[in-house]
């Protein structure tokens, strides 16, 4: 399962990428597939072509885990 994460990379915009596994504490780098910005357009910095790209860790500042499908569909408690 594919998770959908937004990743912060110092001194950059953030990149919306998918990856296979959340990383560990004891990972120096993340696999990241299919990169691009929040607005789904490519980055101005990778080939047009490019699926995939490796971060090293130390580069990025932290990475966020976005909801899936099947998180978003359930309904909290709403006090009216």
């Amino acid at each position: 399962m594919a998770f959908q994460v937004l990743i912060h990379i110092a001194n950059e915009d953030p990149i919306l990428a998918e990856v296979e596994k959340l990383p560990s504490p004891t990972d120096t780098c993340i696999l990241a597939l299919n990169p691009r910005q929040r607005d789904n357009k490519d980055l101005r910095y990778l080939a047009p072509n490019v699926t995939q790209v490796i971060w090293p860790m130390s580069r990025i500042t932290f990475i966020e885990i976005m909801p899936t499908a099947e998180e978003e569909k359930i309904v909290g408690f709403v006090r009216e």
